[in-house]
């Protein structure tokens, strides 16, 4: 832990208070998204607040936190607690110990009948997640239980005997973790962490238990903090997406300039250089989840290229790093290439280099890029990367495995564009495809990932849980748009997503509309709109209504209606400063592209067509 409790607690102070003087709603001034947290479970939880909002500011998070009462979270939850709806948290944390959920058994209980007693544990469990989305639209959060107070009295033989304290805990946090992937429920897996690095000894300390009931001892506080404000940030789109990595001393060991390929230390049986070969599978298995490689190395573009391709110990290829850049200019500057090559934002960057200058140079440069403090030893700098958490997921799709192929070919189609001299007949020798479905529980993750990931292309930056799209999705007259798009380079997976939702005068109104950077230049933009009127269509509304709200980060669409041929209509009372409102009749010539359109029939559901039909009649 890099933080102590005293020092959190000061600087919690200074922070709160200056963001007080400040007032709402300037959070975002300071590149922060403002969040609320709700801490309710059957410990004592209120020094855990400080740790948590510091540990949010850390990952661009402006984080409010609500306590719930010791030991009072069924009432809270099922009863319904004024104060907590009146906080209106976007999460709500379910801290609990074994003790409170009486997983207490004979150590010779027959299996069938303790995984019986766990199932109907977890069902009321289940009740309270609902509960939480239900009630208060809000997103659970639920944490794992640490054997508190519970100790082995079998020792190694523990888990072996079902019935016995820990062998109960693990088997528990099995299903509860089985049972928060089906739910769609994000876990704090506080177990799991603890136990990895070495803290569960002194995580539960026995005295604080026995005398405040605090099953996190308080010097742990900013360790709890850190592992929430991960996880909140994932799911509010604020995870890094890209690592950029150095290649001398930090992917092999050695110059390659001077010790050429051969003479790299990598592999060859020797410490050091299997030290390299592990960091470079941690990095492979990175790319493999859907964290996007790239190289900024001060190097011969062609012999840095050589290593990948001819040294028989690469783990990485050259095909895994989506930008490639090696040349004698300074990092900062290349590190700038690679997010406009990227087209992605430069707070979504994390650089890894073995030389502490490089990486000062870079922090003073580039404040916005995470730079981790890299240990002396390449045999940590798995460990480093993993226990900074720079990338976090709140969720898995097939999408996300193939994001960094994605990116990759999206340079190969820039290239490809640069060198075109007629920009529609490449276009359409890309042969492209758009598919349109209704969100749905098949794509909603990567649904609400794009939604709170989304900054350049995002006509209005509203960010939604998966529990709000849910809700949005299944409110009559409303409608969720997903779209995908291949082409002959690549399939793109899930590009974009629009909202929207019916107006008395027969329109539809464009709650959100955003897609991925990956696919712009392309005219996806002129096809999402062939497909809405489609659907328009289908529901019978006379017209589409669209709003732009301007951030500092999506200047990109300001120009998007009015290019896409729709006409300006008067501001509306409360909005945003310097929102404007646009108007598309259904009917109109629609703009040229080059994509094929394939709107799935059963796009819109039958309460929203019918909805829509009488709100038009």
């Amino acid at each position: 832990m890099s933080r102590d409790f005293v020092a959190t607690e000061r600087i919690d102070r200074l922070a709160t208070s200056a963001l007080d003087r400040l007032g709402p709603g300037h959070e975002a001034d300071f590149g922060l998204a403002s969040r609320r947290v709700a801490l309710l479970g059957s410990h004592t939880l209120g020094h855990l607040a400080a740790g948590i909002r510091v540990a949010g500011l850390a990952r661009r998070l402006a984080l409010q936190v609500f306590v719930g009462s010791y030991n009072s979270y069924r009432q809270e939850l099922l009863n319904g607690d004024p104060a907590l709806a009146h906080f209106a948290p976007d999460f709500i944390v379910l801290a609990l110990d074994e003790h409170a959920l009486g997983l207490s058994f004979p150590p010779d209980i027959d299996g069938a009948d303790l995984d019986a007693e766990i199932d109907r544990e977890l069902d009321e469990i289940r009740q309270l997640w609902r509960c939480i989305r239900e009630r208060y639209g809000a997103q659970p959060v639920q944490q794992t239980l640490v054997c508190g107070t519970t100790l082995p009295v079998f020792g190694n033989y523990e888990g072996l005997v079902p019935g016995a304290g820990v062998s109960v805990v693990e088997s528990f946090n099995a299903k509860l973790r089985q049972a928060a992937r089906e739910d769609k429920v994000l876990l704090l897996d506080l177990a799991w962490e603890a136990a990895r690095r070495g803290f569960i000894p002194d995580l539960v300390h026995p005295v604080r238990w026995h005398q405040a009931k605090q099953l996190v001892s308080p010097p742990f506080a900013p360790f709890f903090g850190d592992l929430l404000a991960r996880v909140v940030a994932a799911a509010s789109g604020l995870s890094r997406k890209v690592l950029v990595l150095d290649l001398d001393n930090t992917l092999w060991g050695g110059v390659v300039g001077d010790d050429g390929v051969g003479g790299l230390r990598l592999g060859q049986g020797c410490a050091e250089g299997e030290a390299y070969v592990a960091f470079q599978r941690y990095v492979a298995m990175l790319g493999g989840r859907g964290v996007v490689l790239a190289v900024c190395s001060k190097n011969d573009p062609d012999l840095a290229e050589t290593a990948f391709t001819t040294h028989p110990d690469m783990v990485l290829k050259r095909d895994d790093i989506a930008v490639f850049v090696a040349n004698w200019d300074d990092k900062a500057t290349n590190i700038r290439k690679i997010a406009r090559t990227l087209d992605i934002g430069l707070d979504s960057l994390v650089f890894v280099d073995d030389n502490p200058a490089e990486r000062e140079i870079v922090r003073r440069e580039i404040a916005e890029v995470a730079v981790p403090e890299l240990p002396e030893d390449v045999a940590y700098y798995p460990r480093c990367l993993a226990d900074a958490g720079y990338f976090e997921a709140s969720s898995f799709t097939a999408d996300d495995v193939s994001r960094s192929r994605s990116y990759a070919a999206r340079g190969r189609r820039l290239a490809e564009i640069e060198e075109a001299t007629d920009l529609d007949g490449y276009l359409r020798g890309l042969c492209m495809t758009m598919s349109v479905e209704s969100v749905g529980s098949n794509n909603i993750s990567r649904v609400t990932q794009l939604i709170n990931k989304t900054n350049q292309f995002n006509l209005t930056t509203r960010r939604y849980s998966e529990v709000q799209v849910e809700k949005f999705v299944a409110t009559p007259g409303n409608i969720g748009l997903a779209f995908r798009l291949r082409d002959r380079l690549d399939d793109a997976g899930l590009i974009a997503v629009i909202l929207a939702q019916a107006e008395e005068a027969g329109a539809l109104r464009i709650d959100s509309w955003l897609m991925s950077c990956r696919v712009l230049g392309r005219r996806v933009e002129a096809a999402s709109l062939e497909a809405l009127v489609q659907v328009a269509g289908l529901v019978g509304a006379t017209g589409l209504i669209g709003e732009y709200i301007p951030t500092a980060r999506n200047a990109l669409v300001a120009p998007h209606y009015e290019s896409l041929g729709f006409a300006p209509l008067a501001a509306r009372e409360g909005q945003p400063e310097g929102a404007t409102n646009w108007y598309f009749k259904i009917g109109e010539r629609l703009p040229t592209h080059n994509i094929v359109v394939d709107v799935c029939p059963s796009v819109v559901p039958p309460q929203t067509r019918t909805n829509l039909l009488r709100r038009t009649a």
